[in-house]
């Protein structure tokens, strides 16, 4: 039996019906094929540089702001999917600005990412980037807080219904999604910038697919049903342009 998402994309008169999520066979991202490392750095840096352009870090910020985390001693922070790491130095820039004590953490499924986002980090800088799959992964100690980026939008429903479920058990202050949000016009606006802006072939291609493949309110409504959240319990933020997060405070 296939696995499921909330929906395959189907092609009306030409254009991608958005009521439903891509599927992830049919709609395959670039970056999560066998590919060399160095096009994973020349995609990483140039995704990188669409979260600056695009204000991407900000609603993880945000979050991590009304946390009053000021005082409380190390705070451990875990980010699956770190990628490029960008999303976590920015985390770090953050802390340090504010006089949070921090350890920061990130994890990629790919090995490739922890060896870019170690290149690409400053020395002096205290993050540990590791790799392995999150749900097999052990992460010795406790976890304060679990973000991730751009992340979940690679994943079956069942893999995100998975994810919220391992996030609530895990992270005793709460965790952030930070994704996008599913509609035709950043969509076709994306892919006309990535070519505009001549970014790597691999961005050209997998943003658009991307926001195919990202999530509406009702659908994490009921994939946080589904993990047997209450509605009480979480935050749906949307955020311009075109992000839809999803926030836990504990």
């Amino acid at each position: 039996m296939p696995r499921e998402t909330s929906g395959q994309l189907s092609v009306v008169g030409g254009q991608p019906d958005f009521s439903r999520r891509a599927d992830l066979v049919e709609f395959p991202e670039l970056m999560d094929e066998p590919c060399s490392r160095e096009e994973i750095r020349g995609a990483l840096r140039d995704l990188a540089r669409v979260n600056r352009w695009f204000l991407g870090y900000r609603p993880t910020l945000d979050w991590l702001d009304s946390l009053n985390l000021r005082g409380r001693g190390p705070v451990r922070i875990l980010d699956i999917g770190s990628g490029y790491g960008d999303a976590l130095r920015r985390v770090e820039k953050w802390a340090r600005d504010r006089g949070i004590a921090v350890e920061l953490i990130g994890l990629d499924l790919n090995p490739d990412s922890a060896v870019t986002a170690a290149e690409a980090t400053p020395k002096g800088s205290s993050i540990r980037w590791m790799t392995g799959d999150v749900f097999d992964h052990p992460i010795a100690g406790t976890v304060d807080v679990v973000i991730s980026s751009l992340f979940t939008h690679h994943l079956w429903d069942e893999d995100v219904v998975r994810f919220l479920r391992w996030m609530e058990q895990h992270a005793t202050l709460g965790w952030f999604v930070n994704d996008l949000s599913r509609a035709p016009i950043p969509y076709r606006l994306f892919g006309w910038f990535a070519r505009v802006m001549r970014l790597h072939p691999f961005v050209q291609h997998d943003g658009p697919v991307s926001f195919a493949r990202a999530f509406q309110a009702e659908d994490w409504r009921g994939l946080c049903a589904a993990a047997e959240l209450k509605e009480s319990d979480y935050r749906l933020l949307p955020y311009k342009p075109a992000r839809l997060c999803v926030g836990r405070t504990k």
